[in-house]
């Protein structure tokens, strides 16, 4: 039995696998911690993640029927993310192994989000292509066997779920933006305000969202308070088609590049009605097969994590007590790209 915990954002997950099964998926969301803040501040997530780390495990474990007894190594998101609550993160997991002599095993979380379409039901197995959009990534994989991937585009600025927030936040919205926009597009029109769909006419697979989002606050500020609140599905609508169609330009232009079976979606935006649907089209139009896992997956889980860990190099005790987690760069599996 595998214990993973991912607390790379503001998350506290758990869950128990047996293999490609999920056992138990335990998650604690933060969101009402930081609504007010109209998005995430990293000290206010790692304090929360200190206080839920321990309570969530429990949850796991009893949800999976399970004791620490049962468990044979722990796992735990090593990075990228807010280096404070990864580390909360980490110092569980070496703290539960550590007591019992099992391996720790890091894991990488972007790697984590490619591995979500491992698990059961129906897993995927590469070689395939994995769109994954979030929050702090956005980024085309090119999936050829379970231990990395390679990185063939990514954003250049903004990811599209920080663009989702901000964009929301100018809104009014609320916090978290992608469910807020989503909810709020249902009523609007999408063709009522001309939005810049970057990166168009780049022939490479790179993204850019940074003047999307500022598009969004012009119009903001022509319309005005009151014509914000008069217009505001409109633009939430806008926004989101040109969100969806930047994504789903990329992602075509890579099935046209690359000899790909298949496609899958993986990260916090990809739980997005209208880019499922969008991306689902694409694919028919395109004859390849599309994974989408189910939403709880999509966004920020221990799943996710214990999946990949199956194809990570554990650390045997006691050379994991000095290991530390990253925010960025170096990777805890040399064999995904960033």
């Amino acid at each position: 039995m595998l214990l993973a915990i991912e607390t790379s954002c503001d998350d506290t997950c758990a869950a128990v696998l047996d293999g490609p099964r999920i056992l138990s998926n335990v998650i604690s969301s933060q969101a009402k911690a930081h609504e007010g803040f109209g998005g995430v501040v990293p000290e206010v997530a790692a304090r929360h993640h200190l206080e839920l780390a321990t309570p969530v495990v429990e949850a796991a474990l009893a949800e999976a029927g399970m004791t620490l007894d049962d468990v044979e190594a722990v796992a735990a998101t090593a990075g990228p993310g807010l280096i404070g609550a990864l580390l909360v993160g980490i110092s569980t997991a070496k703290g539960i192994a550590a007591a019992r002599r099992l391996p720790l095993i890091p894991v990488d979380h972007l790697q984590g989000h490619v591995a979500a379409n491992f698990l059961e039901p129906e897993p995927l197995e590469p070689p395939f292509l994995c769109l994954i959009a979030s929050g702090g990534h956005t980024l085309l994989a090119g999936v050829r066997d379970h231990e990395g991937f390679e990185l063939l585009g990514q954003t250049l600025d903004d990811a599209a779920g920080e663009a989702f927030d901000k964009s929301a936040r100018l809104l009014g919205l609320g916090y978290p933006g992608g469910p807020a926009i989503q909810r709020e597009a249902e009523g609007g029109d999408p063709e009522a305000f001309e939005m810049p769909v970057a990166m168009s006419r780049n022939p490479g697979l790179d993204f850019s969202f940074s003047g999307l989002k500022t598009a969004v606050l012009y119009r903001c500020r022509e319309l005005g308070p009151e014509g914000v609140e008069e217009r505001k599905a409109d633009v939430a609508a806008s926004f989101q088609a040109a969100v969806v169609g930047q994504l789903t330009a990329k992602l075509k232009r890579a099935l046209k590049v690359g000899e790909w079976d298949a496609v899958a979606l993986g990260g916090g935006v990809a739980a997005n009605g209208p880019l499922r649907e969008a991306v689902g089209k694409l694919c028919e139009e395109m004859g390849v097969q599309l994974k989408l896992v189910p939403i709880s997956l999509c966004t920020d889980n221990a799943a996710m994590i214990g999946s990949a860990a199956r194809y990570a190099k554990p650390i045997p005790y006691p050379d994991y007590l000095g290991y530390d987690a990253f925010a960025s760069g170096e990777s805890a599996t040399p064999a995904v790209a960033h």
